[in-house]
């Protein structure tokens, strides 16, 4: 007898993005995404304003992601949110949302790991996607998180490192800033640093352990860097653009790449999958697939790599087959844990 068919309405918002989502067992039927553009004139999120826009997107963002799967609420099996980690207003609001409709049509409440959600994405069914086989390693870049994970399971996930300050996202969002770039400025970098030569600067790579990352120095340098030229040349930044980016580009990737590489030598695990929003990047997606070490790389598409609702839905399908339900007092987890 065919078993029947699981929906979950996720719903997605740990930080500037309200994003909602219709699963069929492992299909998306909808994914539907809302951004907030009023965080680009503070050149970076505020979370005040995060949560209040969450509030007004809420609710047209949910009905556009049942309207879009073509099914009715009733036809929902359960409810999946993410619980944390990310802004506490943001998440907040997602949380309460989520809690109210659950008891309204009366069926179960999951809650979600927001960076487990990055890597569980690998397993969306997709015509052009593999996912993975276990035990694997997963590279989740994002711009508040750096991370290598060896993933056992489907929840049996274990930090094998993670940076020690900032992030990678935000390393390229500082370096952007620093070079008169709008925010969000990575995809700036990216962009100007296809015309670039990558060799033409070279910044100091921190020196932590054989897995964990630092940033933090790395934007010290660049800025120091930075203003050193200017102050001899005014039209410095505007003359060496494409060569700066591609050099800021070069380094980081160079430094995710060595770790990754040491992650393997300890592990022993040559399946690598890349998570979080920092992997739409065109150099540590290139530099992943043309690997010189045996590795097999898995790379999800770029509408769930960002944060996004469908990652939260394939967690909660997961949690959903082992019977994983929340109740009415979970309460958000700004600093969420694996």
């Amino acid at each position: 007898m065919k078993e029947k068919d699981i929906y979950i309405l996720a719903i997605e918002s740990s930080c500037d993005d309200t994003s909602a989502s219709v699963i069929k067992n492992r299909q998306i039927l909808s994914n539907i995404v809302a951004n907030q553009e009023v965080h680009a004139q503070y050149g970076g999120v505020v979370p005040e304003l995060a949560s209040r826009a969450h509030q007004q997107n809420i609710v047209p963002v949910v009905l556009q992601a049942i309207k879009a799967a073509n099914i009715s609420k009733e036809d929902l099996n359960a409810i999946a949110f993410t619980k944390g980690p990310g802004l506490m207003g943001s998440l907040l609001v997602g949380a309460s949302f989520a809690k109210s409709l659950s008891m309204a049509l009366n069926i179960p409440l999951i809650e979600i790991n927001h960076m487990q959600a990055h890597i569980l994405a690998h397993f969306i069914e997709e015509d052009n996607m593999e996912s993975p086989p276990f035990p694997f390693l997963c590279l989740t870049i994002s711009g508040g998180h750096t991370q290598i994970v060896k993933v056992n399971d489907y929840f049996d996930m274990e930090i094998l490192g993670q940076t020690i300050d900032d992030a990678v996202g935000e390393a390229f969002d500082k370096s952007a800033k620093i070079l008169g770039l709008p925010y969000p400025g990575g995809p700036l970098i990216d962009k100007y640093a296809q015309k670039g030569n990558p060799d033409a600067y070279k910044f100091t790579k921190p020196r932590v352990g054989d897995m964990d990352f630092s940033f933090s120095g790395l934007k010290t340098g660049i800025l120091y860097f930075i203003n050193k030229n200017v102050e001899i040349d005014p039209d410095f930044i505007s003359k060496n653009l494409n060569d700066i980016c591609a050099s800021i580009q070069n380094t980081i990737a160079t430094i995710l790449i060595d770790k990754m590489k040491n992650a393997v030598k300890h592990t022993n695990i040559k399946h690598i999958a890349i998570a979080g929003g920092v992997s739409a990047n065109s150099e540590i997606r290139k530099r992943l697939i043309e690997n010189q070490f045996g590795w097999k790389c898995y790379i999800p598409e770029f509408q769930y790599t960002t944060d996004n609702a469908a990652m939260i839905g394939i967690s909660g399908y997961y949690k959903y087959l082992e019977n994983s339900f929340a109740d009415n007092n979970s309460l958000a987890n700004p600093r969420m844990k694996f």
